[in-house]
């Protein structure tokens, strides 16, 4: 007789993942019935069914009646957010499928399913049967036995991940019979549940280790090493005790069913497929009917479901009803222009009591800057839209147009939603509206949900709302005879241009769901979207540029590259174009004679600077060469390009500020790029000497010393590099001590520090023994000596590493302190090269996004103090990790120091914030 196989699944859990799964697929039968999460459950149970073949399964329930924890604590998920309304009307669909597969539902009042599985699978192990825990919640890991596994549904891959003893051992730090002592002290948020205060996911599991449970560990706190925790296990016994109560699965629920009546026999075929066509799963219905089944195709795009990412591996969404689109129907909306000022009057009055206003703006171009506005659009609804041409020979004029809609975009207690928020708000300001109010970008959003993803709207549109725009195309051509928008009549605009301001509104809708869902409300409202305007205030205030010296400048560059030239013309013996990799190739290495690396594919010579830095070392033509090269970049990228980007409105240079851009979070700089600017070479930073500031000012510039450092300490919570920073020591100096075993910081020669400067910067993003040596120019075994020798020193570090990566691998992102994500989809990759990379990145978001998002917060905190205070202080540049502030003569005394208090408190880190400041006439001698 073959053993028995007991599977129990987690029905709400599970439920609650297949409606994520599929919530941005809309996916609805011809009855209206949002049929993403029965779809998914099924897809779920028909993967499990066929690849493990149960004998006994079972899917069970919570009900809403209160549960016995709910007495115990009455606070006990008090906040959790109302049941989604396709679960409402899918789960009692999907207990109706798992009828048809033949499948029991069990549920109790009074008790949870994690009740009811642990009674279960308790008595089943007691008889030597196999079971499976079928979930996705970690806090089963508390039942895994000799005889009791789990099965973690794998979000990247599909499938399951098998836990078993190690595997809870691996995940928690500590074995199952331990589990509920952990989750005791780190508590439950979702479920209300506080935990130890003080003691975090790397605490806790070393605490129950040493002391063996929370009982002795709270007993003996006043003698426990880290007084952190002592103190907190001491305040919060009662708490923690409480707490463990409450996460603790029962396994003695009254009158719940035997395993043995659980035996399964197989799906009753014909109702399980009459099912499926009701629901129009096309597959399914043909696996079990032998039937084909047309799909319907939901027209309507004002309530799409909305998700990024499938958490199971979705089976019927490739199908052919999936790959259409809706699209822009004449009858189905109600788009309309508003040309005569009274029609704009009337508009204003209808809209101005609406809780949010989306709006977005046709231009004469696309620099925010230099071109003009051409009309407004507004929605605050789905389906619904208005155009308001402005400042055109067929609408109203541009300042009464503008009059008009002040109220409705001055209202503050409306939110402004937008579709790349900043370029609106930057457009509307130069013409004379001021925006006011909380604001919503669905760039941002999308941007923040995954960073990785097509932000333009056109594409969110299609994955989100299953909908296809207007190509801007249709109305402005392409090539040579493209036209601008100031150029066409406004009713030609007006369908796309209301199509737009519906859509963002709808996808406004969409995403405001998943950053809930996803936790990133919180970064989106108190950071990017505050920020948006803070970054256009700055693009719009410029800087200005001392273009006589960049001239003087100019001519000293040509005058070196002359030179150079001329040096290697006399090392070559002839002349030769310098510019032609061909000529330099064969002049190196077959006139020359200097070793040839690879050729290229032309069968060329390679004259990269890579080849060109490993034999400047021994040959000086190499040398002469690069250094030719990065001064004719510096006279041409910079020196030369820059005067020619100045606005002849402001007499000063605009740069754009990235919020969307780079997935760690860090703000880029483009047209120009001034994050770019050279800074390691002499020459390179002359430049910045150029940037100066207005007459009566001075510029300032505030860099943040050694952020990055700062929070892998606060981040890793490693205690020696924590008291180097509390210590105000030199960071790698003190590294240096540890890593070469030195009795005191006096010890540490120059290049034992540069050797130890390398280490931090290296290690802590997953550098390896090669990569360091070939770094430091040591050898390899050196290397992986000082790795090892660090790690020791610093162990939180390795910590940190181990369990990031480990965080990764089972929920496909990492987080900044902040709750930033970044989704990480090789980390799991079967290939070395492509898993490595996705581990270093997995290690560096977290410490490079984390500093990204402090220097956010202060830019808004700076920004709302400047403004409060009626300053004249203007806040210009943000480069990296420094920001650069234009000051008046009668600031200078009192605003640096109110700025760097800012700028260092902007956020709470294990270590202090630093801030080094100067202030002078350019950017060069200011920083």
């Amino acid at each position: 007789m073959s053993k028995s196989l007991l599977f129990l699944l987690d029905g709400m859990a599970l439920a609650y993942r297949s409606h994520f799964a599929f919530i941005n697929s809309n996916l609805r039968n011809g009855e209206g019935i949002p049929t993403g999460p029965i779809l998914g459950f099924a897809n779920t149970l028909e993967k499990m069914l066929e690849e493990q073949q149960p004998s006994h399964i079972a899917v069970v329930w919570d009900t809403d009646a209160p549960t016995f924890r709910h007495e115990m604590d009455e606070e006990y998920k008090a906040n959790r957010p109302p049941q989604p309304e396709e679960l409402t009307v899918g789960i009692p669909l999907i207990k109706e499928m798992i009828d048809g597969y033949g499948i029991k539902n069990i549920e109790q009042d009074g008790y949870e399913a994690d009740d009811i599985i642990g009674t279960i699978a308790d008595r089943a192990n007691a008889e030597d049967v196999d079971v499976f825990l079928v979930t996705p919640d970690k806090d089963f890991m508390q039942l895994v036995h000799d005889h009791i596994k789990m099965m973690k549904p794998d979000n990247q891959n599909g499938g399951f991940n098998i836990i078993d003893r190690e595997g809870v051992k691996e995940y928690f730090g500590v074995y199952p019979e331990n589990v509920v002592d952990v989750l005791a002290m780190l508590g439950d948020t979702s479920d209300n549940i506080p935990g130890v205060r003080g003691i975090g996911k790397k605490g806790a599991p070393k605490i129950i280790r040493n002391y063996g449970s929370l009982e002795k560990a709270i007993e003996v706190a006043p003698d426990i090493k880290s007084t952190r925790y002592g103190n907190a296990l001491d305040e919060q016994a009662e708490q923690a005790l409480h707490a463990k109560k409450m996460v603790t699965i029962k396994t003695d629920v009254p009158d719940i069913v035997d395993w043995e009546v659980l035996n399964w026999d197989g799906p009753d075929t014909e109702t399980l497929g009459k099912f499926f066509k009701r629901m129009e799963f096309r597959s399914l219905t043909k696996k079990y009917l032998g039937e084909e089944v047309k799909r319907w195709v939901d027209r309507d795009v004002s309530d799409k479901n909305k998700n990024q990412g499938d958490l199971f591996v979705p089976h019927e969404v490739e199908s052919e009803g999936d790959s259409e689109f809706a699209s822009y129907t004449e009858d189905k909306v109600s788009y309309q222009m508003v040309s005569q000022e009274e029609e704009l009057e009337n508009l204003v009055d209808k809209l101005i009591d609406k809780e949010s206003l989306c709006f977005d703006t046709e231009t004469s171009g696309t620099d925010p800057m230099k071109d003009r506005l051409v009309g407004v659009s507004l929605s605050t609804s789905a389906g619904e839209g208005y155009y308001v041409p402005v400042g055109v020979e067929d609408g109203i004029s541009l300042e009464k147009g503008l009059k008009l809609l002040q109220p409705l975009f001055g209202n503050e207690k409306s939110l402004k939603i937008a579709h790349n928020f900043k370029f609106d708000y930057m457009i509307l300001n130069r013409a004379g509206l001021e925006i006011e109010g909380p604001a919503f970008d669905t760039m941002i959003a999308a941007y923040l949900i995954d960073a990785s993803q097509k932000l333009k709207m056109d594409a969110l549109a299609k994955k989100y709302l299953k909908y296809e725009t207007i190509p801007i195309e249709e109305l402005i051509g392409k090539g040579r005879k493209q036209k601008s928008m100031d150029e066409l009549p406004s009713e030609k605009i007006k369908v796309y241009a209301c199509e737009d301001a519906d859509i963002t509104w709808q996808l406004h809708k969409v995403l405001k769901e998943i950053l809930e869902r996803d936790e990133l409300e919180e970064i989106a409202e108190t950071l990017e979207f505050p920020l948006m305007e803070v970054l256009a205030k700055m693009e719009m205030y410029g800087i200005r540029l001392d273009v006589e010296m960049l001239n003087e400048f100019s001519e000293t560059l040509r005058q070196d590259l002359q030179d150079l030239e001329q040096q290697v013309f006399e090392k070559a013996e002839m002349e030769f174009n310098i510019n032609s990799p061909q000529q330099l190739g064969e002049v190196l290495f077959d006139k020359m004679g200097l070793p040839a690396g690879k050729k290229t594919k032309t069968g060329q010579y390679s004259t990269s600077e890579s080849v060109l830095s490993k034999l400047e070392a021994e040959y000086e033509m190499p040398g002469l060469i690069l250094e030719y090269r990065a001064l004719s970049k510096l006279r041409s990228t910079y020196v030369d390009a820059l005067p020619k980007l100045i606005n002849e409105e402001t007499g000063r240079i605009h740069t754009d500020f990235n919020q969307h851009v780079a997935a760690t979070g860090r703000l880029s700089s483009s047209n120009p790029n001034l994050q770019n600017i050279p800074i390691r070479t002499k020459r390179g930073r002359e430049i910045r000497k150029a940037f100066i500031a207005d007459k009566g000012f001075k510029l300032l510039s505030a860099d943040y010393s050694q952020v990055e450092l700062r929070v892998i300490a606060s981040i890793s919570e490693d205690e020696n590099m924590i008291e180097a920073f509390k210590n105000n020591e030199d960071i790698h100096a003190r590294t240096a001590k540890e890593v070469f075993d030195l009795e005191s910081l006096d010890n540490v020669t120059g290049n034992q520090r540069r050797k130890a400067k390398e280490v931090n910067f290296g290690i802590p993003y997953g550098v390896s023994s090669y990569g360091l040596a070939n770094r430091l120019g040591i050898e390899n075994s050196e290397g992986k000596e000082m790795i090892d020798q660090y790690f020791e020193r610093f162990p939180g570090i390795l910590r940190y590493i181990n369990e990031t990566k480990q965080f990764a691998k089972e929920n496909g992102y990492v987080k900044t302190l902040l709750g930033r994500r970044r989704y990480i989809p090789d980390i799991n990759a079967s290939n070395w090269n492509r898993r490595s990379f996705a581990e270093r990145t997995a290690i560096n978001t977290p410490i490079q996004g984390t500093a990204a998002d402090i220097i956010k917060l202060a830019m808004i905190n700076i920004q709302e103090y400047l403004e409060e205070n009626d300053l004249k202080t203007r806040m210009l540049l943000q480069v990296h990790d420094e920001l650069i502030f234009e000051v008046p003569e009668e600031e200078q005394e009192t605003v640096p120091a109110k700025l760097k208090e800012l700028m260092e408190t902007a956020y709470e880190l294990a270590v202090p914030l630093k801030v080094d400041m100067g202030l002078a006439d350019n950017w060069l001698d200011a920083h």
